[in-house]
């Protein structure tokens, strides 16, 4: 009974079924963004974040790091999953 009044339960179900049908076409909706979906992530990640070393220790720390995350990338270059 809603409102009073009752509602078979087959108008309930599909009341229901179509309010969640609904919310997930609209959820995966709107518009994409294509510029970036071409690179790989590694690629966006370092252009959407510049590093910017304030000192010469920190400039060195930040090349290890670079070399470090270059030779992890070779290594498991062939082993993606």
């Amino acid at each position: 009974v809603i409102f009073g009044r009752a509602i078979k339960t087959e108008y309930l179900t599909l009341g229901t079924l179509f309010a969640t049908g609904g919310a997930v076409y609209a959820s995966l909706g709107g518009k994409k963004d294509s510029a970036s979906s071409g690179k790989p992530l590694a690629e966006r990640v370092k252009e959407a974040v510049p590093i910017n070393a304030g000192s010469s220790e920190e400039e060195q720390l930040m090349n290890s790091i670079k070399n470090f995350i270059a030779e992890a990338e070779k290594e498991g270059g062939a082993a993606h999953h």
